[in-house]
C-alpha cells in the first residue's frame, strides 16, 4: 500500500531532512541543492515523496492528493480558519522550525496597545501573507473598518506608508525590525505533521509514524550557529515619509538585473541586498523592495507610484481587474521569459489541439491546471476551450505538480532546460514577457508628483533605448 508524503522546501527543509534521516529513512534527493522534486526512500519502497512550497503542503493534503505532510502550523491554521470542515487533520507538533505570527505597527504611528488600535478612526489596512488569519484577527478584535492586503511576501515593508499594520512571521529571539513595534502575538508556530482524514482512517501508516515519533529533539541535531531561516526581518535604512514618489523594486532573481538597469540610467540604490527600504540618489523619491507579484495591485491601490515588475504579473493582474488603473509605461528589455503551457512527457500529447482532443474524447475527465498565474491560466483555458478544467493555485516549485497532481502547467521559462530536467515538455507559448515599468494612470498630469514621475521615466527611457 502506497503512502504519499508531502515535504517542504525552503526554511524547514534542512530540519525536516534531519528528522527523516534520524527516523531511519534512507533518503536521496532531499537537500537544498537537489534539482529533483521527488526524493527516493530506499528502505520504504511504498513511500512516495514530493517536495512543495511549504504553503502548498496543507492544501495538497487537504484535497487528498497526499496522505501526510510536513509544514508550519501557520500555514495549517491559515487554511483551517477559512475551511474549518476541511479534511486536513493536525497529527503532531514536531517541535522545530519555531516562529511567531505578530501584528506589528510602525513606531511612527504612536500606537502602543490593542486598545489604542481599536480606538483609531478610519479604515485600518493590514498587509500580510496570511489573509485569512488577518481577517480573523480583525473580526475578533472588532475593528470598525479594515482592509486586508494579501501579499506574496515582505509584509514588514508596507507600514506606515502603504499599510497601518503588518501580520508577519518572526523567528524566536531574533531582533524585530527597528521601525516596527510588535503589538501582539496571534499564533505560535512550529513544524507540524498533518494528514488527510480519510487516509488516517483507512490506511495503515503505523510503521512510518512510529519511526517519526521515535525521533528526539530535532533542534538538538542542528549544528550550532546555523543561521535560522524562519522569517526574521532585515534592518532597513531610513526613508523619507514625505516623499513625492514611491518606487517599488523587485526582490529575488529580478533584483540584480533591475539594479544594473538603474545603474545604467545613472540611478544608484544603496543597501538593497540587506534592506527592504534602501536609499536612492533621487531627491523626493523613496524605495521599497517587494515581491514582483504584488506590484500591480499595490500600484493600483496607490501605495506606489512606479514599480519594476514583469509583464507576466501585470497581465495576470489585468486579466482579473480589466478596469484597473495600472498601466505599462515602459518596456525595460531585460528579464525576458516566455509564458508557456507545459505537460509531462508521460502525457501522449504534442500540441494544444492534442490536449483538447483528450478532453473531447473523455480520456481526461477534467483538466487540472497548476500555476502561480491563476488569472492567466484561467483565461488560457477559457480562450482555448479546455473544458472542463480545475485551477490549482501554486506558490512556487510548480514543476513538482506534474504529472501526479496536475495535468497542465502554465509557467514562465527562459531556456526550457529546467522543464526538460523534470521530464516536462512545452506544447504551447502563450506570450513573451520582460521587465517593465508600471504606474497609475490616474495621477493628475500637472501635479508635482507627475513631473517627478515623468523625469524618472525619461531617464529610464534613455537607458532602455540602449538595450
Amino acid at each position: 500500500m502506497q503512502v504519499k508524503l508531502a515535504l517542504p522546501k525552503g526554511r524547514l527543509l534542512h530540519s525536516t531532512n534531519i528528522l527523516l534521516q534520524r527516523s531511519g529513512l534512507e533518503l536521496s534527493g532531499y537537500s537544498e541543492h537537489s534539482r529533483s522534486y521527488r526524493p527516493q526512500c530506499s528502505n520504504f519502497p511504498d513511500l512516495f515523496l514530493k517536495i512543495f512550497h511549504e504553503r502548498d503542503v496543507p492544501i495538497q493534503v487537504a484535497v487528498g492528493n497526499y496522505d501526510l505532510g510536513i509544514c508550519g502550523r501557520d500555514w495549517v491554521e491559515e487554511l483551517l480558519i477559512k475551511y474549518p470542515s476541511s479534511a486536513l487533520v493536525k497529527v503532531r507538533d514536531l517541535g522545530y522550525g519555531k516562529s511567531d505570527l505578530y501584528i506589528a505597527i510602525s513606531k511612527s504611528a504612536k500606537v502602543a496597545s490593542m486598545e489604542e488600535l481599536k480606538a483609531r478612526v478610519g479604515t485600518i489596512r493590514i498587509a500580510t501573507e496570511y489573509p485569512n488569519l488577518a481577517e480573523s484577527f480583525a473580526l475578533n478584535l472588532r475593528l470598525r473598518r479594515f482592509r486586508i492586503f494579501p501579499l506574496w511576501g515582505a509584509a514588514e515593508v508596507y507600514p506606515p506608508e502603504s499599510a497601518d499594520l503588518a501580520l508577519v512571521s518572526q523567528a524566536p529571539d531574533s531582533l524585530f525590525d527597528e521601525e516596527l513595534l510588535p503589538l501582539t502575538s496571534i499564533l505560535r508556530s512550529s513544524a507540524f505533521l498533518v494528514t488527510h482524514r480519510h487516509s488516517w482512517e483507512s490506511k495503515d501508516m503505523s510503521a512510518l509514524l512510529q519511526r517519526l515519533y521515535a525521533v528526539g529533539n530535532v533542534e538538538e541535531a542542528i549544528s550550532e550557529g546555523l543561521e535560522s531561516q524562519g522569517g526574521g526581518m532585515k534592518e532597513p535604512s531610513s526613508s523619507s515619509q514625505n516623499s513625492d514618489v514611491w518606487l517599488a523594486l523587485p526582490d529575488g532573481h529580478q533584483q540584480e538585473p533591475a539594479l544594473e538597469f538603474l545603474s545604467k540610467a545613472g540611478i544608484r540604490v544603496w543597501d538593497s541586498s540587506r534592506s527592504r527600504c534602501p536609499s536612492i540618489n533621487l531627491e523626493g523619491v523613496s524605495v521599497k523592495v517587494i515581491r514582483p507579484q504584488d506590484m500591480p495591485l499595490q500600484v493600483a491601490n496607490g501605495n506606489f507610484d512606479l514599480a519594476i515588475t514583469g509583464e507576466d504579473w501585470l497581465y495576470d493582474h489585468l486579466y482579473r481587474f480589466p478596469s484597473s488603473p495600472v498601466k505599462e509605461i515602459l518596456d525595460l528589455g531585460f528579464g525576458r521569459v516566455r509564458v508557456v503551457a507545459v505537460v509531462s512527457n508521460e502525457l501522449p500529447v504534442g500540441s494544444l489541439q492534442d490536449l483538447r482532443g483528450l478532453l473531447q474524447r473523455g480520456e481526461l475527465s477534467s483538466l487540472r491546471i497548476a500555476s502561480e498565474y491563476v488569472n492567466i491560466a484561467d483565461k488560457y483555458a477559457r480562450d482555448n476551450r479546455l473544458s472542463p478544467y480545475r485551477l490549482i493555485p501554486t506558490w512556487g516549485a510548480s514543476e513538482a505538480f506534474l504529472p501526479e497532481d496536475a495535468d497542465l502547467l502554465i509557467e514562465n521559462v527562459q531556456t526550457g532546460q529546467t522543464l526538460a530536467q523534470h521530464n516536462l515538455k512545452i506544447i504551447d507559448t502563450f506570450f513573451e514577457s520582460s521587465a517593465c515599468l508600471i504606474g497609475n494612470a490616474y495621477v493628475p498630469g500637472d501635479s508635482s508628483k507627475q513631473k517627478l514621475v515623468d523625469y524618472i521615466v525619461r531617464i529610464l527611457q534613455r537607458a532602455a533605448g540602449g538595450n
